[in-house]
């Protein structure tokens, strides 16, 4: 899938907000070694790396895009490697993924096998977007299953993989995690106007349509969206709620 970094990076403070509650989740050690699935444009891995001192860091993602920029920030401790989550390897004191396993199926069984990946006393910790239930979400399903886009994608639409917190917490507790620690928090974004909304869709959500649609469509289908997304938030600014779930768990020494 092709990431635009300008775009997701439009949105980023908002963004970048639950990196530091997920930080918090951590139990620093010095000399760990820490594993960053997703890590975008890196500039997290850098405050992870940061955060974290003596520690080796290496993020990973499947967008060349994102690694473009995130290879920059490369330092003693801290490099990126262009690999997709599930072909993790080795093991790791430290997993950490900050808005990313979304994009991977089958949690159930993705869950196990990272910490799989973790040494006696490593930890887990994990946030992904809870948001697939919002309605901008089903105005995404809905202008995808409108023509001349449902033609198009062929009856696909995007499926979400996310479970519930838990569901979450029975896994961890099933793979042997201790300490777990399992919450869903909502952050109170406020956009200037539903162009915003449409901006933030179109750097995530979106962007499995437009890379299934034809190049001519993209305009039209963003068009379509757009209008439904005036019609539902008309005034400015635009409070837009938006659920993340969180997720840590060490195993046992």
């Amino acid at each position: 899938m092709s990431w635009n970094p300008e775009l997701y990076l439009k949105f980023q403070e908002e963004r970048f907000a639950p990196f530091h509650n997920l930080a918090d989740l951590i139990t620093a050690k010095e000399g760990m070694s820490v594993i960053d699935l997703g890590c975008g444009t890196g500039e997290l891995t850098k405050r992870l790396s940061e955060k974290l001192p003596e520690s080796r860091v290496l993020g990973i993602d499947s967008s060349p895009e994102m690694l473009e920029h995130a290879n920059i920030k490369s330092a003693p401790g801290l490099s990126f490697e262009l690999r997709s989550i599930m072909d993790i390897e080795g093991e790791w004191d430290l997993i950490f993924s900050n808005a990313a396993i979304q994009w991977v199926s089958e949690h159930r069984k993705l869950i196990p096998k990272l910490f799989s990946h973790i040494r006696p006393g490593g930890q887990l910790s994990v946030q992904i977007p809870s948001n697939h239930n919002h309605p901008t979400q089903n105005f995404i399903l809905e202008t995808g299953r409108e023509e001349p886009y449902a033609s198009a994608l062929k009856g696909w639409s995007r499926s979400y993989s996310v479970l519930t917190i838990r569901e979450y917490a029975g896994l961890l507790f099933e793979t042997g995690g201790e300490g777990i620690v399992v919450f869903e928090k909502i952050y109170p974004h406020v956009l200037p106007d539903s162009y915003a909304v449409l901006d933030w869709l179109s750097g995530t959500a979106v962007l499995p349509y437009l890379e299934r649609l034809p190049v001519e469509l993209h305009e039209s289908f963003l068009g379509a969206l757009g209008d439904k997304l005036k019609k539902a938030y008309p005034g400015s600014p635009v409070f837009y709620p938006y659920n993340r779930i969180f997720f840590s768990a060490h195993k046992p020494e």
